[in-house]
């Protein structure tokens, strides 16, 4: 079954009322903004501004600099930080697609998760 994209922002805006909330997000879509559109025209919603995320996951990811110190299987390593700290990294995106070769002794970039800094 489908979802009832209509119902879906109507009831969002119900609970957000309820709750005494001044604002709610929705994703953005041409539906969404033109169902928005129509509930601003008529005096069910006061404003609506539209904000997009350029990085959708830069805020739960840290950057750091490191040291590749062992390379093990799948495409996987053990990367010193700069502050010490051993953690496990993996290739992906752009470098796993390219084949580029990653050995022990380089320095690399990563990002680590902020919710397992092991990773």
């Amino acid at each position: 079954m489908g979802r009832d994209t209509i119902a879906d922002i109507i009831t969002s805006i119900r609970i957000a009322d309820m709750d005494k909330k001044g604002t709610i997000r929705i994703a953005s879509t041409n539906i969404t903004e033109n169902i928005v559109k129509i509930l601003l025209r008529e005096g069910f919603i006061e404003n609506v501004r539209k904000q997009r995320e350029s990085n959708k996951n830069s805020w739960n990811k840290k950057n750091h600099e490191g040291l590749i110190t062992e390379s093990l299987p799948n495409g996987m390593f053990r990367v010193h930080l700069d502050n010490e700290d051993p953690i496990l990294g993996y290739v992906s995106g752009r470098i796993r697609r390219s084949f580029i070769l990653i050995l022990p002794g380089d320095k690399v970039k990563i990002e680590v998760s902020r919710y397992d800094s092991t990773r």
